[in-house]
């Protein structure tokens, strides 16, 4: 981890505190670090918590711990110790270590990669109208609130659309709830859920309904449909599709992500899988907050993010052998990378309803 590395990952600390209401001010521009100076403690140092501790209106020292619980579980960072008035004290993995744990991480859970319970003692009732897109969004928020440990109940203001079963939406009852429940308001479609799956199909109506944030008005028109990459759905299942590719690619060579020969020891990561490598670390942040702020457009546009960081990986950094090359510890490691990508986008489609084709 370098550097820019460690000051990324801090400001992304001190955004999930925001987002997560543990802190109460505004997310800088950046975030310094700089090396520990003689007779300090670990690699690197950092003031945020002393430059947060006025906004936030707390003293530094909650303000470092705040961020340090949230920092210290980063792939990269060994260890974070809190010093003196409030400085954050990093000491660093090495980068090959952090790496490998995630994806092994991402192989060993699978598509649940990103779940977890940090929300097993929350209980959620939502009630929407009897509209597809507070629907479908009910529904996507479902999903993700159940991932991260919830129990969720949704209600919906009049008997729900029989063809919303076919986008994959369940309501557990209707009728004006006995209580006020939390309201799911996206602005509507301006479509029938017939319409749209005429017209889309279930996939990427689901798609086109909950990709736009929840005040934004949902872009449900031909581009959905079109097969370039110019369309963002096309993209990201086409990026899963070309991952499962290279695995049975890789197969029929004899190979297999990481498997490398007695002897043999693994390769060092290219510099260019660096990109995609942050997101796959960071998928399971991103899947707490979409739960947390009921907004699954946040996992579409990660899901973008990494269907773009892994073609300019694979471009760069071909994961098979090509012509009379024989399969080298660099191609296990890239397939391993490229592997946990798909593994990523079909898990992060599963919460939103959303099929992720092997073929494409």
């Amino acid at each position: 981890m370098t550097p820019a590395d460690l000051s990324r990952t801090v400001l992304h600390a001190v955004r999930r505190a925001v987002d997560e209401d543990a802190l109460h001010a505004p997310v800088p521009a950046r975030v310094r670090v700089e090396r520990t100076r003689p007779g300090g403690s670990g690699d690197y140092a950092c003031a945020v918590a002393l430059q947060l501790a006025g906004p936030a209106a707390l003293p530094a020292l909650e303000v470092a711990r705040i961020l340090r619980e949230r920092v210290a579980a980063e792939p990269g960072v060994g260890r974070v110790e809190i010093t003196g008035p409030g400085f954050l004290s990093f000491t660093l993995d090495a980068p090959a270590e952090s790496d490998r744990a995630v994806l092994a991480a991402v192989r060993e859970q699978g598509l649940a990669y990103g779940h977890g319970d940090a929300l097993r003692n929350e209980i959620h009732q939502f009630h929407h109208a009897r509209e597809v897109r507070a629907a479908v969004t009910a529904q996507a928020v479902f999903r993700l609130l159940v991932a991260q440990g919830a129990r969720v109940r949704t209600t919906c203001a009049e008997p729900p659309d029989p063809d919303w079963a076919r986008l994959g939406v369940t309501v557990d009852a209707h009728g004006t709830p006995p209580v006020p429940l939390t309201e799911i308001r996206p602005v509507p479609a301006g479509a029938t859920a017939g319409e749209l799956l005429e017209r889309l199909g279930p996939d990427t109506a689901r798609w086109g309904l909950l990709r736009a944030a929840g005040h934004d008005r949902a872009a449900l028109g031909p581009e959905l449909l079109v097969q370039g990459e110019a369309n963002p759905l096309f993209r990201v299942r086409y990026a899963h599709a070309r991952a499962r590719a290279l695995t049975r690619g890789a197969a029929a060579l004899g190979f297999t992500a990481e498997a490398a020969p007695y002897g043999e020891s693994p390769a060092p990561y290219d510099a260019a899988a660096r990109p995609l490598l942050d997101l796959i670390a960071d998928h399971p942040g991103v899947l707490l907050a979409g739960a947390r702020h009921r907004a699954p457009d946040r996992v579409a546009r990660q899901l973008e993010a990494v269907a773009h960081a892994f073609f300019d990986f694979h471009d760069s950094c071909p994961p098979l052998p090509a012509g009379d090359e024989k399969p080298s510890a660099a191609h296990r490691t890239r397939l391993a990378i490229a592997e946990a990508a798909g593994t990523v986008l079909a898990g992060g489609l599963s919460l939103l309803g959303i099929r992720a084709p092997e073929h494409l």
